[in-house]
Formats: structure tokens, C-alpha cells, sequence
């Protein structure tokens, strides 16, 4: 049985993935190894997990400029999330969504997304619609 849940209309494309659940923030530029598509900041939640093709669901978005720009190298490359799920995305970043085409949605109703959606489960997101299904 489907769970739907509601969130600010997101960016970009209607997309399905596995959910990578982590109660912590995100840095493009300083929690991920771009090269191997891994997070590679040993202080982070999702140290040593694959962040490719994956729906991230994390708490809040970090950083500047780059990390912005790097959303859209990563894209490029194949080597990046599907989607990235935020309880509070930043203007930079959703920038750096727009701009790599990637989906990203936040301010979810219910709470935490962290608490919301577990590592493993099917998601698919439709930021047009501000709106997020947890598949299994």
C-alpha cells in the first residue's frame, strides 16, 4: 500500500528511485567523493554509501556556490542522486537543481522526511505536484 505525502512544489523532473535516509545535512562539495559517487566525509551519516541514482532524503542543504555547480557536473557525469528530498533545501541549491535538471522537493507536511521515508524503500517524486509516494 502506497503512503503519499505533501511538501512545497519541488524542481525538476518526475522521478522513481531507492530511498538513502540519513538524519543529517548535505554539502555537495564537502560530504561527497564525486569521482566514485560515494559520501566520503567519514563524519557523515552515509559514509562510504553509493549516493548514485538514489533518492536522498536528508535534513537541510549546506554550502554555496559549488555545491550548486557540482549537482549539475555530477548529472553530466551519471554519477548523481536522482532526486534529494530536504526537510529544508536553500536557494543555492535549488538553484543547482534547476539548473542540473535534477528533482529536489522540501517542507514537508507531517514532519521529518528523515522520520518519514527509511533507507530501502521506493519513492517516487513529483515535485510539480509537491508531492512524494513511499511505494513499498
Amino acid at each position: 500500500m502506497a503512503l503519499e505525502l505533501k511538501c512545497h512544489v519541488g524542481i525538476g523532473p518526475a522521478v522513481t528511485g531507492e530511498a538513502l535516509v540519513a538524519d543529517d545535512n548535505f554539502s555537495a562539495r564537502y560530504d561527497l567523493d564525486r569521482i566514485k559517487g560515494v559520501f566520503s566525509r567519514p563524519q557523515h551519516a552515509l559514509a562510504g554509501q553509493s549516493y548514485v541514482n538514489k533518492v536522498l532524503v536528508l535534513n537541510t542543504a549546506k554550502g554555496g556556490v559549488a555545491s550548486a555547480w557540482m549537482l549539475h557536473e555530477m548529472k553530466t557525469r551519471g554519477i548523481a542522486p536522482v532526486a534529494i528530498l530536504f526537510n529544508a533545501a536553500n536557494t543555492i541549491l535549488a538553484q543547482g537543481a534547476a539548473l542540473a535538471d535534477m528533482a529536489m522537493c522540501d517542507r514537508f507536511e507531517g514532519g521529518d522526511v528523515t522520520r518519514l521515508i527509511r533507507t530501502g524503500q521506493r519513492v517516487s517524486v513529483y515535485p510539480a505536484e509537491g508531492r512524494v509516494v513511499i511505494e513499498d
